[in-house]
């Protein structure tokens, strides 16, 4: 796929694809609209405090965890068009709720509830996959994804002008975050009648069970608890954060701590549900795919998006302490790493496309990663500004083209669980965003860098072991097995009844 057919509007797929990275837009600008409008909201409401904003900015990641994997089960189900809609009519209510809090337990509570709407990136990555062939994938999904995420750069950018410019006063904030969940709310109504789940019926396949993945092997049942565990019990993290900073007491912790544990328990039942009868008849042949494959994507998301999610939070401040700089060029520096998103995304899933290997593609981003962040933990005021900058941008690059090229890997993995390996792996993005954040409030920034490039390799080396490259993956069509037309004749079958 060349970079041209993007604007072949009457292209049915490539209006699909712009249709849902403005969706994907608009849902990370509501996402990333509380930290532009931070200090205004610090001088209009007396009675917070930074430290509530940054408890607000873990708030802001944490549930995405969970939600990517309720919603990765929901797209396999009912498809993405319906997923993507209600999610975002139903999530401009926790963003006005916010916008209108006049509480410290209002704005908690609404922050955390929006910050299920992390989840809408896993919809458009499955729709992408549904309109778009094996061989042009990635750069289908890298353009989608960085797109998509320039939404949080624009936030940053427009969303002070809009509070004061447009709105005025000490409750022009409360508007500027008013007016962006409206218009979510539109474009929800509107994307439920503008798009179809694929060119045809036949091209969203459903898994015989949505309550958990499916896997092949009794190891890779193992497995896939394991590796399930972490994306709820991150939350303890949060909930100790909560506690610490005397916003939870601790029979509040321990009713959190409980109910943690009693939601990994009903995941762990649910995924012997599922795969017990499965793995005691027997998987085809045809049918059985490598779980290791989805625990190294798992690790790649968690080192690069984890990391991107991480430094946009700490970089502006960074840049202004370290060279002593005002907030608005510091800012602007920073931002540097999120405008990367426009071309650095799409041109790892198109490397991904055209160089043959989507495996060796992912060891090279990934080992860019940890030189880049090696590069960054050596930063310092007696380094030119103009040197740090370009080292900045140059590793955004590999961080971007990485998160490219693991969505460019994922569709080929199992066509019918594409919602549930999405969801998992972009789940494991925010659980690095989550470990990574509470790690920074311990340690300097240059540690900080040292312990993401160290994170980065170890997911290099995993990826070196565990994951395969996909088979059919520059294929003109989806591999089908004997198991997916025997869903698909069922449902045929059911149909005509």
């Amino acid at each position: 796929m060349k970079v041209s057919a993007v604007f072949k509007f009457r292209s049915p797929e490539i209006r699909a694809l712009h249709l849902t990275w403005i969706a994907f837009f608009i849902t990370f600008y509501v996402w990333f609209n509380m930290a532009p409008l931070a200090s205004s909201m610090l001088k209009s409401v007396d009675w917070l405090t930074t430290d509530d904003l940054k408890l607000f900015a873990i708030c802001n990641v944490a549930l995405t965890i969970p939600a990517r994997i309720i919603v990765g089960m929901a797209l396999d189900r009912f498809g993405p068009r319906r997923v993507f809609s209600v999610l975002m009519v139903t999530m401009a209510l926790p963003a006005l709720a916010f916008a209108f809090g006049n509480s410290m337990t209002q704005l908690l509570v609404a922050r955390l509830v929006l910050s299920s709407i992390g989840a809408s990136f896993v919809v458009g990555i499955h729709m992408t996959a549904l309109w778009f062939k094996p061989k042009d994938i990635g750069f289908a999904e890298g353009f989608y994804a960085g797109w998509g995420n320039f939404g949080s750069a624009v936030a940053a950018m427009s969303l002070p002008t809009i509070a004061l410019s447009m709105y005025g006063g000490p409750d022009g904030w409360r508007w500027a975050i008013a007016q962006s969940a409206i218009v979510m709310a539109a474009y929800g109504v509107y994307y439920w009648f503008a798009i179809t789940d694929g060119p045809d019926a036949q091209a969203h396949r459903k898994p015989r069970k949505s309550a958990a993945m499916e896997v092949s092997s009794w190891g890779d049942m193992i497995k896939l608890i394991i590796w399930t565990i972490p994306l709820v019990g991150v939350l303890a993290i949060l909930v100790w954060r909560i506690q610490y900073m005397g916003y939870l007491s601790v029979t509040g912790a321990t009713i959190a701590y409980l109910a943690i544990i009693t939601i990994v328990i009903y995941q762990i039942v649910q995924i012997l549900r599922v795969n017990l009868p499965i793995l005691r008849k027997g998987v085809p042949e045809d049918d059985k795919y490598s779980f290791n494959s989805v625990a190294a994507l798992n690790s790649t998301y968690f080192a690069n998006f984890g990391a991107e999610l991480a430094v946009v939070s700490m970089l502006p401040m960074f840049f202004e302490e370290t060279w002593g700089l005002n907030a608005a060029t510091a800012g602007l520096i920073a931002a540097s790493f999120a405008f990367v998103n426009l071309v650095a995304r799409p041109m790892g899933g198109m490397v991904s496309d055209r160089m043959g290997n989507r495996r060796f593609v992912m060891l090279c981003y990934m080992f860019g990663i940890s030189v880049g962040f090696l590069l960054m933990a050596m930063l310092n005021s007696s380094w030119p500004l103009i040197l740090a900058i370009a080292v900045t941008i140059g590793t955004s690059i590999f961080v971007q083209g990485a998160e490219g090229a693991t969505f460019g890997i994922i569709p080929s993995i199992k066509r019918r669980i594409t919602g549930q390996i999405s969801g998992m792996a972009g789940a494991y993005g925010n659980v690095g965003a989550v470990v990574y954040l509470t790690i920074f409030t311990f340690v300097t920034p240059s540690q900080f860098f040292y312990i993401i490039a160290t994170g980065a390799f170890i997911s290099w080396v995993i990826c070196l072991v565990w994951l395969k490259e996909p088979e059919g993956a520059f294929d003109d069509e989806y591999y089908v097995s004997s198991v997916d037309r025997d869903i698909e004749e069922q449902a045929l079958q059911s149909a005509k009844r």
